[in-house]
């Protein structure tokens, strides 16, 4: 064989592995499937499965944790799981933001990535692309470092049932102001007062405090509506203080 025969062959056969290469597509990221039962990292009753982090061996929720279903569920539920948007029954753009499984799987959620579309959507300037649109309010920095951090801390689906509620000082702005925000004004908003109710100003709060419309709906109380709509009731400590606050007066404190 010719020294320039060898050559042809060696040049064909480096074609032929840089076609193969070329072709190759590499597959796309693996979303996890998601743990149903969600593990409680706070008082034992969580038996880990999934992850390994429910060792429930703390006397109280960890605050540097971010809790799905405490802390992040509920601000998808208020400001984003809502009729016409991404609940089950509008389910805009395929996105449903209305349980764990479906935020994970339709959202997009990649633990330790905060590169998704759901983070895009709730820290872009475009008014046109934020979310939530208008004219509800845009998220607080405050509610879009929580969703931050429950990324950032592996995306988990737990939750923190420890007996720590503090009942003894329960005022508007310390207690009832975020409890509104994080689990009701994504619906009751000044732009937006589904219901002709408005929960993002005092004067919205104290209406429906006073006559009994607040309380009886986060207690799910017969004939009447049932809130937050479409999720979980509140926790019972989160009830224990609105239903505090209203027998102090319903102050603005």
């Amino acid at each position: 064989m010719t020294m320039k025969s060898s050559a042809r062959i060696f040049l064909g056969l480096l074609l032929s592995l840089l076609f193969v290469l070329a072709s190759c597509k590499h597959d796309p990221d693996v979303i996890p499937t998601p743990p149903v039962t969600p593990i409680d990292n706070g008082n034992g009753n969580g038996n880990g499965n999934g992850n390994g982090n429910g060792n429930g061996n703390s006397a109280s929720c960890d605050p540097d944790t971010a809790y799905f279903q405490n802390d992040v569920l509920p601000l998808f539920i208020s400001n984003c799981a809502m009729s016409g948007c991404h609940d089950a029954g509008s389910h805009k753009e395929g996105i449903i933001l209305d349980s764990y499984q479906n935020i994970m799987v339709t959202g997009n959620i990649r633990p330790f990535r905060l590169d998704g579309k759901i983070m895009e959507a709730i820290t872009t300037s475009d008014p046109d692309d934020r979310m939530p649109p208008a004219p509800s309010p845009t998220m607080t920095s405050a509610q879009i470092n929580l969703i931050q951090n429950w990324i950032s801390q592996g995306a988990l689906n737990n939750l923190c049932t420890a007996g720590n509620c503090d009942t003894s000082n329960v005022t508007y702005s310390g207690l009832i102001v975020p409890l509104m925000q994080n689990q009701c004004i994504g619906c009751h908003n000044t732009g937006n007062p589904r219901g002709g109710v408005n929960l993002e100003t005092y004067a919205g709060v104290q209406s429906v405090a006073l006559d009994g419309r607040l309380f009886g709906s986060v207690n799910w109380d017969t004939g009447i509506s049932a809130m937050p709509k479409n999720s979980n009731k509140m926790a019972d400590c989160e009830i224990a203080q609105i239903r505090i606050w209203i027998q102090n007066g319903s102050q603005n404190n």
